[in-house]
């Protein structure tokens, strides 16, 4: 399995870092070839569903996602949401997680840990350093927005 984590520190309220890192359907519009619907009606809680389609074609997978813990941020105390990934391709769970950083800033981070069913062990390196790079753009482009 790749595991990774990523942290960011951002001018944002608690609330607000944690609204725009739980817009998931913002999500796939950072991602190529990927459209993010909630399959789940509102409002999201633990068991709620988000479903990734990345394809094209007839190339195309799903990869569901239940929250399984769903603590937003209240007042200075922090915010947590748990993914767990249980598709047929892609493995593993995410958390996001929101704290009050230094300065009144918020301090972000987005753990982990992946695994895509059909690739050997020996490419999890590869792997790691992909969704490194895909989530860090999609981390920063949602906490870029407005």
């Amino acid at each position: 399995m790749s595991l990774f984590t990523l942290e960011r520190t951002v001018p944002l309220t608690l609330d607000e870092a944690w609204r725009r890192l739980t817009d998931w359907p913002g999500h796939g519009d950072l991602v190529p070839l990927t459209r993010i619907t909630v399959a789940t009606p509102p409002p999201t809680g633990v068991g709620t569903r988000v479903v990734a389609r990345t394809g094209v074609g007839p190339l195309l997978f799903d990869d569901p996602m239940d929250i399984t813990v769903w603590c937003p941020p209240l007042d200075d105390e922090p915010g947590l949401c748990r993914l767990e990934k249980r598709g047929r391709v892609v493995l593993g769970w995410a958390e996001i997680e929101v704290r009050p950083g230094p300065g009144g800033r918020t301090r972000v981070l987005w753990r982990e840990e992946l695994r895509v069913s059909f690739l050997p062990r020996a490419l999890d390196g590869v792997v790691t350093s992909v969704a490194q790079t895909m989530f860090g753009r999609v981390v920063n482009g949602l906490l870029r927005r407005g």
